[in-house]
């Protein structure tokens, strides 16, 4: 039928092409690409020859329009130079403009860096963010990453091989010195996935940059050790907190050092504090 295809494309070995997505390009009548040249050599491993256009950052409008006319009567695929269209790259403006004209989209799912590289790393996936890439920029960058510091899950960025040694020392100065993961070259020969702190993992790439496509991965925060607490404990560590801070940050301090209700340790502390 008619309408927007959005195609994954593999990312490294061109052997992860799904049949139905080698299917869906030789059927094309026109291939929106983010590189014709890197989408040429797909095309030629399945033997195929299809129109191209390019389509990627510096598109404008009027390329996106171009390309919602033909959607009305053609069959229009979009894919970027590897892996899953609007991962980290400009497709969502065309998807959205198909959808408001009243285009058919369909998804060809397949071969993403992201996902892939999470099933290497051994950290946890029950719950990750992805951010792309950082800002160049190191207040840019730090202040990104600050954004991320207590978000209780996995954190996946994607990285450059001259950028990522100073990457890595800024995530380690941002999150301090967690479990995290460089993956690089995903399918390829030379894949592979290098664990360990941060700080380790910037000391290693510090002289030696590698190359290829590479995968960030930083483990969520550590659960901080709670006390146990008695009553005398607890009443002990209020009258030391007392001694230095206001009634309200006390408590709070007590509440978060033994794992305890916040209000409860608050009364506890008024109470303490009326019969000094």
């Amino acid at each position: 039928m008619p309408g927007l295809y959005i195609v994954a494309t593999p990312i490294g070995n061109l052997g992860d092409i799904t049949p139905r997505a080698a299917a869906v390009l030789a059927r094309a009548d026109v291939i929106a690409a983010e590189d014709t040249r890197v989408t040429a050599k797909l095309l030629a491993h399945l033997g195929l020859r299809v129109p191209m256009t390019p389509y990627h950052d510096h598109s404008d409008e009027r390329a996106r329009a171009a390309l919602v006319a033909r959607m009305a009567d053609e069959v229009v695929v979009l894919v970027s130079d590897a892996g899953t269209p609007l991962i980290s790259d400009p497709g969502y403006k065309l998807v959205r403009d198909a959808r408001g004209a009243g285009r058919a989209i369909t998804t060809l799912p397949g071969p993403c860096a992201a996902i892939a590289a999470i099933t290497l790393s051994g950290l946890p996936s029950d719950r990750f963010l992805f951010a792309g890439f950082l800002p160049n920029k190191a207040k840019a960058r730090a202040d990104t990453i600050a954004e991320f510091a207590a978000l209780r899950a996995t954190l996946v960025f994607y990285e450059s091989g001259p950028r990522l040694a100073a990457t890595l020392t800024a995530l380690a100065a941002g999150l301090g010195n967690r479990e995290a993961a460089v993956a690089r070259e995903i399918s390829k020969l030379y894949e592979e996935c290098v664990t360990g702190p941060l700080d380790d993992l910037a000391a290693r790439y510090a002289d030696a940059p590698p190359k290829g496509e590479i995968v960030v991965m930083v483990g969520p925060p550590q659960e901080q050790a709670v006390e146990a607490a008695d009553d005398d404990a607890i009443d002990a560590a209020l009258r030391e907190a007392l001694d230095e801070q206001p009634v309200a940050k006390a408590a709070k301090a007590v509440a978060k050092r033994f794992g305890l209700d916040r209000h409860a340790v608050y009364a506890r502390a008024l109470a303490l504090k009326d019969r000094a």
